[in-house]
């Protein structure tokens, strides 16, 4: 299946993009996703573990299954002042 993964903050900045198509088999978890990410775009690699993943509007642990046509938001930690 191909998920969208929306990017945010300095996901954004490091990816060029606001969003990537990952191909993952049905069923994939959000580690899995975190794992095609990294593969398909290496600048994100170091920050994939420090970044929540939401699923539909809900952050999901990387045990969490991703539903088909599912909307995946990616949110890198944030610092403020």
């Amino acid at each position: 299946m191909n998920v969208s993964v929306k990017l945010f903050a300095v996901a954004r900045q490091r990816a060029g993009r606001g969003n990537i198509i990952v191909e993952l088999p049905a069923g994939a978890t959000v580690q899995q996703l975190r794992a095609a990410l990294a593969a398909q775009c290496p600048p994100l690699a170091d920050l994939l573990k420090h970044s929540r993943v939401a699923v539909n509007s809900d952050y999901a642990g990387d045990a969490a299954a991703i539903p088909e046509s599912a909307e995946i938001a990616l949110i890198p930690p944030v610092s403020g002042g």
